[in-house]
């Protein structure tokens, strides 16, 4: 561990490559990076459980929605560690998993199952849906304390996992300002960037929490204010029609591994095209997502990667729609509260069973028709 805490500290500053680095100084940056990939990488097993706990939950108390995880990226575990005073080992995300419900009253349910009876430790709570942050961001956040199950398991005891439960409506705001911030270059999700932007999505997330009947942001205006502020901002900045071209300018390349396995890294390019790459090995998607960070770190490459894992593929654009530009949801939301309408809370409707129709009898005499009609009768 306290390799893990001086890894933590170099990471923690600039780290350059110059022309005239050492092999001294380039080996300890590969030393930091190897360390801090080790330690990462020891929460991979802790956080799939947690997701596996979560997802049983989903299924035992037949709750709808969707799981997903990921290892923290690394570039934002160094802005973490730049901008704060936690230390490496204290961080509470390097494993995260995430539970988007169909609505607010499956996060309630599952955030009252998970209370009631857990694999694993809660050690921290998270209440942004009860106390939203005031930029808009909602989510429930819950911190566990990993609890071996078995013997062999020993070695992770006491890695900290974060849960995010959040609704789709509070899904698609917070995906919005990401893929926001990735198209037009500037990080809104940490307070950075144009300022009418960041208000255009602070009183959207107001305006679907009043829709979910949760707590709005203090300081907030009233509804009726918060709407004609909305319009205004949606018409000064062509705030729909540009996040509309997000969708149109990223350029989704599926590479020939997108069949493989269930963990599958993300790259995300300058030119807006995603290339995602399908992995059967939980080892070797993390060796992969390790070097391809250590590119980027070295000046090799300037790509945004991000290792996920879900049950499906199909999955995998409505969990991360940020890096696909697919921001339709908030889009179909934000013209809905400027033309004086609720957003609407996504819910699927439930299957119908539909009644089979009866067989017809085969009509020969037509199939005779059909398939001698182009020959001479004699």
């Amino acid at each position: 561990m306290k390799a893990v805490r001086k890894a933590g500290d170099r990471l923690a500053q600039d780290i350059a490559f110059s022309r005239d680095i050492t092999s001294d100084e380039f080996a300890s940056v590969v030393e930091t990076f190897a360390v801090a990939n080790s330690f990462r990488d020891s929460h991979i097993m802790p956080m799939r459980s947690v997701f596996y706990s979560v997802r049983h939950k989903l299924r035992q108390f037949d709750i709808r929605g969707d799981m997903a995880a990921r290892p923290k990226r690394m570039p934002s575990i160094r802005r973490k560690l730049g901008s704060t005073t936690v230390k490496f080992d204290q961080m509470n995300d390097l494993g995260g998993c995430r539970a988007i419900m169909h609505d607010i009253r499956g996060v309630r349910t599952l955030i009252a199952e998970i209370e009631e009876k857990f694999p694993h430790a809660i050690r921290q709570r998270y209440p942004y849906i009860d106390r939203p942050k005031p930029d808009g961001y909602r989510s429930h956040h819950m911190v566990f304390t990993f609890q071996p199950g078995s013997e062999d398991q020993e070695v992770f005891a006491g890695r900290r996992v974060e849960l995010q439960i959040r609704t789709r409506l509070q899904h698609s705001w917070a995906t919005a300002v990401e893929a926001a911030g990735l198209y037009r270059g500037e990080d809104y999700k940490h307070g950075q960037g144009d300022q009418d932007w960041r208000r255009l999505f602070e009183l959207a997330g107001a305006e679907f929490s009043y829709v979910e009947e949760c707590p709005i942001v203090e300081g907030m205006p009233d509804h009726g204010a918060r709407i004609k502020e909305l319009r205004d901002l949606n018409q000064k900045l062509r705030a729909t029609s540009v996040l509309e071209n997000i969708k149109n300018a990223t350029h989704f390349a599926e590479t020939n591994r997108l069949d493989a396995g269930k963990y599958f890294l993300i790259r995300y390019r300058k030119d807006h095209t995603v290339v995602v790459e399908g992995y059967d090995s939980i080892i070797v998607a993390t060796q992969e997502l390790g070097e391809a960070e250590f590119r980027i770190v070295s000046g090799q490459d300037d790509d945004k990667v991000v290792l996920v894992e879900v049950g499906k593929i199909s999955k995998l654009v409505q969990m991360y729609p940020n890096y696909f530009g697919d921001v339709s949801l908030f889009v179909s939301n934000l013209r809905e509260i400027c033309d004086g309408r609720k957003p609407v809370e996504y819910s699927m409707a439930k299957p119908q069973v539909v009644a089979v129709k009866p067989r017809e009898a085969a009509n020969l005499g037509a199939l005779y028709r059909r398939y001698t009609r182009w020959f001479d009768k004699r």
